[in-house]
This record gives C-alpha cells, sequence and structure tokens, in this order.
C-alpha cells in the first residue's frame, strides 16, 4: 500500500455506512454522528446509543488499530474502570484504505484541567496502580517508553520556537531539572503513556473510563504521571502523588514528560487545535509553579 492520506474531509457520515453496510450490515442502520474530539490520529463517530466508530486519519495511526484489537480484551479485567470493547475490526478496502473499529461505547466526559477534586485524583491513582500490576508478558514498548534524553532534542528546539509566549529561561530551568533526575533502574511496567484530559472520562466527579490506548505498553512508570499536570490542581497532585508514592526521582522524570509533551504541543497546535494548545499552556504554569516549592531529588 502506498503512502495514502484521509483528512476529516475523506471521513463523513456517508462513508461510515457504507463501511458499516459493507462489513457490518447489523450496525448499519443505527444512526451515526461525528463525535467532537480534540484527536488528530482518528475520528471518532458515536453509533446508537451503545457504539462507536473509530477510523484512522493518518496512516501512522493504522497499527493502533491491530495492537488495541489484541491487548484490550486481556487487559480489560485487570483495571478498574471501563476500556473500549472492540467489537468488531474492519478491513481495508476500496472504500477506506487502513483497518478501522467498532467498539462498545463509554459513557462520560473529558475532566477540565483545573477544574478536578482529591476523588478523581484518587480514581487516578487506583487506574495507574492497577495498571502496572499486570503481569501479562510480551509486551511492546510503550510509544514514551525511553529515558527523557530520546526528547531533548525536540524540547529544546519547542522552548526556542516559544520565546514571547513563555517564560524560556524558567521552562528550560525546569527542563533541564527534570531530564539530569536518575532513570528507571527497575523492570518495565505496563503503562499507558497518554494519560490526558482527552482519554479520560468523568461522571460525577469520578473516572469511569479510560480511551485511546495506542501508546500503552511497558516501560518507565513515570510517564503515568503526567495527569498531576495535565489535569490537577496543586491541592489533588498531592493526593495523587500521595496515593501512588513515586520516589522523587521518578516524580521529577513525570514532571518532565509533562513539560516535554506540553512544549512540544504549544507551538505546533497553537494555530490549529485550540484545545490542545490551552492545555499545554496549564501544563507549562503548572509545572514552572510546581518548581518554585519543589523538594529536592533525594
Amino acid at each position: 500500500m502506498g503512502r495514502m492520506h484521509a483528512d476529516e474531509a475523506d471521513i463523513d457520515v456517508a462513508l461510515v455506512r457504507r463501511l458499516l453496510a459493507a462489513q457490518f450490515p447489523q450496525w448499519a442502520d443505527l444512526p451515526a454522528e461525528p463525535f467532537p474530539s480534540s484527536g488528530t490520529v482518528n475520528a471518532v463517530y458515536r453509533l446508537g446509543h451503545h457504539l462507536s466508530v473509530r477510523l484512522p486519519r493518518i496512516e501512522n495511526g493504522v497499527g493502533d488499530i491491530d495492537k488495541e484489537h489484541r491487548w484490550l480484551p486481556r487487559l480489560a479485567p485487570l483495571l478498574p474502570v471501563a476500556i473500549p470493547d472492540v467489537l468488531g475490526r474492519g478491513a481495508p478496502s476500496a472504500e477506506f484504505p487502513w483497518p478501522w473499529s467498532v467498539s462498545r461505547w463509554i459513557d462520560g466526559e473529558n475532566p477540565r484541567e483545573g477544574h478536578e477534586d482529591g476523588l478523581l485524583a484518587e480514581d487516578l491513582a487506583g487506574f495507574v496502580e492497577a495498571f502496572r500490576r499486570i503481569d501479562l508478558p510480551d509486551g511492546p514498548a510503550a510509544y514514551r517508553a525511553g529515558p527523557l534524553a530520546r526528547v531533548d532534542a525536540g524540547t529544546r528546539r519547542a522552548i526556542g520556537e516559544l520565546e514571547g509566549l513563555i517564560d524560556t529561561g524558567a521552562a528550560t530551568e525546569a527542563w533541564e531539572a527534570a531530564a539530569g533526575a536518575p532513570e528507571w533502574a527497575g523492570r518495565p511496567v505496563w503503562v499507558h503513556s497518554d494519560l490526558m484530559p482527552g482519554n479520560l472520562l468523568v461522571r460525577g466527579g469520578r473516572l469511569t473510563g479510560v480511551i485511546d490506548f495506542a501508546t500503552m505498553g511497558v516501560g518507565d512508570p513515570a510517564v503515568d504521571l503526567i495527569p498531576a499536570w495535565n489535569l490537577l490542581t496543586p491541592a489533588s497532585r498531592e493526593v495523587f502523588r500521595a496515593a501512588l508514592g513515586p520516589d522523587d526521582a521518578t516524580w521529577a522524570r513525570g514532571r518532565g514528560w509533562a513539560l516535554s509533551m506540553a512544549l512540544i504541543q504549544l507551538p505546533y497546535y497553537l494555530h490549529t487545535n485550540p484545545g490542545i494548545a490551552a492545555n499545554a499552556r496549564y501544563v507549562i504554569g503548572q509545572v514552572l509553579a510546581d518548581r518554585i516549592e519543589d523538594r529536592p531529588l533525594g
């Protein structure tokens, strides 16, 4: 297959209906509508009241379908909240060049950064801890699996692009402090590695589901600490930290991952995705404020 591209203009309700009619006729008559999302890799459509359809927008997202189809059924019984239940895997066709999926819908809404309390922090810690305890062999390497040094060049380049938009001196200092923390010396553990607000679902302030496991795999547990800065308030961040009990070096690396992601996202999405850009600004503000009262590494 060549490097075909299906942008948003190529994916619409009519296409979804044709794909369903050809491959899953039992669902073809259900009402379908696009689901608004800040995600950039997949288009999501709600199908009736209980299903969703997920189609890659770009070729880089194609492998995610197979990865989730293989691993999610094995992970689901081991986790405390709902994760996508893949009911059907659509095959590539003349209508659409890549695999796609039909999953069970999970009720909930995305939490808002800076507006959540300690109950959600406790729920998130419970999810992260349960994920770490999973003992499934031959797990893939997580997308953010290696040391922070892997993203040092990209992070510093992004800081340069943000001159005049943020305090680049403070950002550089915070990044260097995190990047200088000792690397993870333990065994790799299962991590989601993209616990952004857009991948979390809540109802009544409690965590009801986690979605989009494209980046999951085994790696440094620090990467799943990123909600401490991309979602939580300073007070609920301390609840999250106390529940998980990471050592200082792991906490510093987690802060580094959150900061690196935000610094890279902000210039990239500044004019194209206001939701991601706003969250990136929140992360940067939280990390820089957090650094002021930071405890030294032990």
